[in-house]
């Protein structure tokens, strides 16, 4: 290989990593050690209580165990948050809700067809339970139910099995002075979501500032070894209006905060590999909520921990009703474009004009492989070897060029020695060669540009195919969504 095509894949290769440097979202860099789920939890548990998504003018929810807890909940609540909490779960082919009647909120849920890294089933939701309503009541208190206890019918024995097309509801019923909230949440069993409809009846005199908001508040529970590698990939999102909202809260010390107003089609947060999304089914949420944290943990780790809320009008009637699908799981692509709702956007597959790429092209192709060849590595193998052989015109183009300005290097040599006191002169006997020879002096660099694209895309698509999570290959490589590791170092580079 000669000098000027040394040069030139050097400056392309330079040229590649900039492009996915300065293309990728700002947020931490990996570090060097990593740190398991139960390491950031304790570090989570110490962090400040967060004040609720609300808007700003709002006052924060005090703590319902305090001394002053009761009088937190005014004339309407008071006394609702003490009571006997009773849980039951609902079992379908895909996951396992745990559900509570303190708050009405999802417990747990239990993916049945996903581990975390150490092998034990992926559970997302954090803390006591998530999925709460919270509004401002006339008489000047926050109300967040999420403390509140109500009543339902629980199953017999605790539990109900879906099998097939089966679904169940169950009703959450708060009463509050002379109206009640009911949270009616349906389960199916052949998908990742619950839909719930929420009936606000006879509350006219009792929910102020003609508003009420939706909250998921907790984030969903990493599950990935490195906690920095799934930081990277973490944010809230919102979309309404065709446009994407995005809070990143990728530096430490800062909490980024978003209030999208208008049409709001859902709002969701994600993990590297996980999501939940409060979708809006009858086009009534008026506005959003996101706000994230970062949060460092031992060993060098890093959290990140988001809250989102939809927004909904009150418009002082006696009956107020909204309807929500909440989808809890994971990132699969077919999975989430399946809602044909522009879900697919929280998905980290490239630039815009570049998504098409990974889109249309890739995926199918990456997918059409798989249905033919059970193992991931070797589609990995077989699929860049089918990239290469589509770039290879452009490369060869690309070689052609470069061979060419390689046998016209001592001809130009001489031409510097010639008109060396000259330069224009030497500038126009340059081109008149170029042009004798037939010869474009960008056609050696100009090919490989062209494939930057295709390969980003191709670098998009294997960072965001869950596919990959947990895939083997052969012999140590357990896990092709990973870097390889032979050999662990007793201290940081």
């Amino acid at each position: 290989m000669g000098k000027q095509e040394t040069i030139g894949f050097v400056l392309i290769a330079a040229v590649l990593m900039a492009w996915m440097y300065f293309s990728s979202p700002s947020r931490q860099p990996i570090q060097d050690k990593n740190v398991s789920p139960k390491e950031f939890v304790k570090d989570s548990a110490q962090r400040k209580t967060q004040a609720p998504v609300v808007a700003q003018e709002q006052k924060p929810v005090q703590s319902t165990e305090s001394a002053a807890a009761k009088d937190s909940l005014g004339k309407y609540f008071a006394g609702k948050d003490v009571g006997a909490e009773q849980v039951f779960t609902i079992e379908t082919q895909n996951y396992i809700a745990e559900l509570s009647t303190k708050g009405g909120v999802i417990k747990k849920w239990t993916l049945k067809n996903y581990k975390t890294w150490d092998q034990h089933p992926v559970q997302l939701v954090n803390g006591e339970g998530d999925f709460s309503i919270l509004f401002s009541t006339s008489d000047g208190k926050l109300i967040n139910t999420k403390g509140l206890f109500f009543t339902a019918q629980i199953p017999i024995g605790g539990k109900v099995i879906l099998s097939k097309d089966e679904q169940f509801s169950v009703n959450f019923v708060l009463n509050a002075g002379e109206g009640k909230i009911v949270k009616k949440l349906t389960f199916k069993n052949t998908a990742y979501d619950f839909d719930a409809e929420l009936s606000l009846s006879g509350l006219q005199n009792v929910i102020a500032n003609y508003e009420y908001q939706v909250l998921w508040e907790n984030s969903i529970r990493y599950c990935e070894y490195n906690s920095v590698d799934e930081s990277n990939s973490a944010a809230a999102y919102s979309f309404g209006g065709g446009e994407l909202k995005e809070v990143n809260a990728s530096s430490n010390g800062e909490v980024p905060k978003a209030e999208p107003s208008g049409s709001t089609d859902w709002v969701a947060l994600r993990n590297k590999y996980f999501a939940v999304a409060l979708i809006s089914q009858d086009n009534k949420a008026s506005g959003a909520y996101l706000e994230g944290h970062h949060i460092l943990a031992e060993n060098q780790g890093v959290v990140e921990q988001y809250s989102v809320a939809l927004k909904y009008p009150y418009r002082d009637s006696r009956d107020e009703n909204s309807k929500i699908s909440i989808f809890i799981g994971p990132l699969d692509f077919s999975i989430i474009k399946g809602y044909d709702r522009g879900l697919d956007h929280i998905m980290s597959l490239g630039w815009s004009w570049i998504r098409p790429i990974t889109e249309y092209i890739f995926i199918p192709l990456f997918n059409l492989l798989h249905s033919v060849i059970s193992n991931y590595g070797l589609v990995i193998i077989l699929f860049s070897i089918i990239i290469k052989l589509a770039l290879h015109p452009l490369t060869k183009t690309s070689m052609r060029s470069m061979r060419n300005m390689q046998k016209l290097q001592p001809m130009m040599a001489e031409m510097k020695e010639k008109y060396k006191s000259d330069p224009q002169q030497m500038n126009i006997q340059t081109m008149k060669l170029y042009k004798d020879y037939g010869i474009n002096p960008a056609g050696g660099c100009l090919p490989l540009l062209i494939q930057l694209p295709i390969l980003y895309a191709l670098y998009s698509l294997f960072t965001a195919t869950i596919q990959l999570r947990h895939a083997p290959f052969v012999g140590w490589i357990t896990d092709l969504s990973v870097p390889d590791v032979l050999v662990t170092l007793p201290f940081t580079l």
